[in-house]
């Protein structure tokens, strides 16, 4: 069924591409139907309308400089149809046909207007000279279009007649890719109708087999889709952005597409395109901005702008997509600062305050954890903007996101102890914890550290609660969330009152031995030898120490001259010793 479909559009589009043909000035502008004649005899006729069209050039007067110009481009079109017509499938293709009714039709305009010139029979001559600069614009399309027929391969790969019955599957695939090939190939030939036509059977080809399509694209049918972004009609533009959209949402293509161009007419489509121009453009610029080498050309192609105004008057798809974009382009560092200068800290703490989606929120969020990441400056501007608090309250949301608590995390080492706890950091803290997912406690632990410089806020972060959920951490199976944890326990226990609470937790001992495995993998054990040592003035523990096995691993991470590791060895073993002689 999709081989007939294909069949039939490219049946109807080449129907389309046999326009009525004018025959020799002599017999006016009567019209005759292109399969009245086969390919060898517009071959013939269009070879002997050449000598004529020059004979008749060369004899006119008037407006030298564009005759001039005019014959320089007439000389070259018999080496051009050579060319053509020396291809091994220059007759089996139909592509050929009507690039010979093309050069033609061009050949016996150039003898109307030479006659009208001759006979000084025009109207005017500014009408003249804007008729022959067309002119001359036709016959560079011809030239263009014979040189890319060659070029381009299409002669070769589209040599099936259309009409043929395949008599298998596999005749049925190759006449499918072959008319798929053809109706491509019409994307880059002939004037700007014709290639509006076969943008049309472009877009019903995707609806029913778009892989076919898409397996078939050349970088050439790529670059043809990229020029007609640029093309005056609006509806165009529309349906070249949809294409285009729809290959970048395959995955397929992306660098074909950012080295032929696409950027630029992408970008004024976001700044002044329609509804569904701007639509698609947003989320061409979303994926193809994953890449950090894209990313970074369209901040130098000035994308920023545009993204940033969509995300203050979009629609919320539209907000979306941008703030996805920005989110991307803010993951490499070196264009930072530009996004900053160019107002994105205030849009999207806007967003995350505003933003309808929780998608839109969660970029917002993504964009300001990638802004702070790694520059003093720009923590101080979204703390300046309000971003701490706008953060903060994204956070009271029953699942925590990750994002919003990484931004969190770099933020804190900015704000002293006291503006942290007059904003209730420490109880989100505690509900991310409680309710996040493991990668945003991962962050909130990591919050944690980064947040206790001083003994003060040390002892709040451990009358807030975070102390048992940072022991259930250590059970975490991912390292890095187990080292975290740990590396927070052992902050956290120098503060007398925290050691108290952590000695009573049942399951800290047990936790913390397990982070005594002397593997590689295991990041987290010099900080559960710190944490144990701390927990060792204590008999219980001690004693529970030796019961889960901390003497064998600390025999291994002793030799491994892991810190104290030796040292809280020393003082198992001898309350060990001692156990042993008050037994006897």
């Amino acid at each position: 069924m999709t081989h007939n479909r294909i069949i039939i559009a490219t049946t109807l589009l080449s129907s389309s591409f046999l326009p009525q043909i004018k025959t020799m000035v002599e017999e006016g502008k009567n019209e005759v139907l292109a399969n009245q004649r086969s390919i060898e005899d517009w071959l013939s006729h269009a070879r002997e309308l050449v000598p004529v069209a020059l004979d008749r050039a060369r004899e006119v007067k008037g407006f030298p400089a564009r005759w001039r110009k005019i014959i320089s481009k007439l000389e070259q079109i018999p080496s051009c149809l050579s060319d053509l017509s020396s291809h091994p499938c220059f007759s089996k293709n139909a592509l050929s046909k009507e690039q010979l009714q093309a050069v033609s039709r061009t050949l016996a305009e150039v003898i109307e207007l030479a006659e009208s010139c001759l006979g000084e029979k025009y109207e005017g001559k500014l009408r003249m000279q804007s008729d022959l600069d067309s002119l001359s614009g036709k016959l560079d399309l011809n030239l263009r279009d014979c040189g890319l027929l060659i070029k381009t391969g299409v002669l070769g790969e589209v040599s099936e007649p259309v009409s043929a019955i395949p008599n298998s599957l596999t005749e049925t695939e190759a006449v499918t890719s072959s008319n798929i090939k053809e109706l491509l190939a019409r994307l880059q030939i002939g004037h700007l109708e014709a290639k509006h036509r076969a943008l049309d059977c472009v877009l019903e080809l995707m609806k029913e087999d778009e892989k076919s399509l898409f397996a078939a694209l050349g970088r050439s049918n790529i670059a043809a889709l990229i020029q007609m972004l640029t093309a005056t009609s609006p509806c165009i533009r529309e349906k070249s952005i949809t294409v285009i959209c729809s290959i970048i949402e395959s995955g397929n293509y992306e660098n074909w597409l950012v080295s032929e161009g696409v950027l630029p007419p992408l970008i004024r489509l976001l700044e002044s395109g329609s509804t569904v121009g701007k639509e698609k453009a947003v989320i061409s610029v979303q994926r193809l901005s994953m890449s950090a080498e894209t990313a970074r050309a369209l901040v130098g192609h000035g994308g920023i702008q545009p993204l940033i105004e969509t995300c203050r008057t979009g629609d919320s798809v539209l907000q979306a997509a941008a703030a996805c974009a920005l989110k991307n382009i803010s993951a490499v560092p070196e264009v930072r600062q530009s996004l900053s200068e160019q107002g994105i800290v205030k849009v999207m703490i806007d967003l995350l305050d505003c933003g309808i989606l929780l998608g839109t929120k969660e970029y917002a969020a993504e964009c300001l954890q990638n802004l702070t990441a790694g520059n003093e400056n720009l923590r101080k501007s979204v703390i300046s903007e309000g971003g701490f608090r706008s953060l903060l309250a994204y956070l009271d949301c029953p699942l925590p996101q990750e994002s919003a608590v990484s931004a969190l995390r770099n933020l804190v080492g900015s704000l002293p102890p006291e503006k942290l706890a007059s904003l209730n950091f420490l109880p989100r803290l505690v509900h991310v914890l409680k309710y996040g997912s493991l990668g945003a406690q991962q962050a909130a632990a990591s919050a944690i550290c980064r947040a206790c410089g001083s003994e003060e806020m040390k002892k709040l972060v451990g009358e807030a609660g975070c102390i048992p959920l940072l022991i259930k951490l250590l059970e975490a199976k991912p390292h890095g969330a187990r080292e975290i944890a740990a590396r927070a326990v052992s902050s956290l226990i120098t503060v007398p009152q925290n050691c108290k609470e952590i000695k009573k937790d049942d399951k800290s001992v047990h936790n913390l031995v397990q982070l005594l495995d002397s593997s590689p993998q295991n990041t987290a054990k010099k900080y559960a030898v710190s944490c144990l040592l701390c927990l060792s003035s204590s008999q219980k523990c001690k004693r529970m120490m030796i019961a889960h096995g901390a003497i064998g691993y600390l025999k291994k991470l002793a030799e491994m001259d892991i810190p104290g590791a030796k040292r809280l060895l020393e003082r198992l073993e001898m309350g060990k010793l001692r156990s042993l002689f008050s037994r006897d």
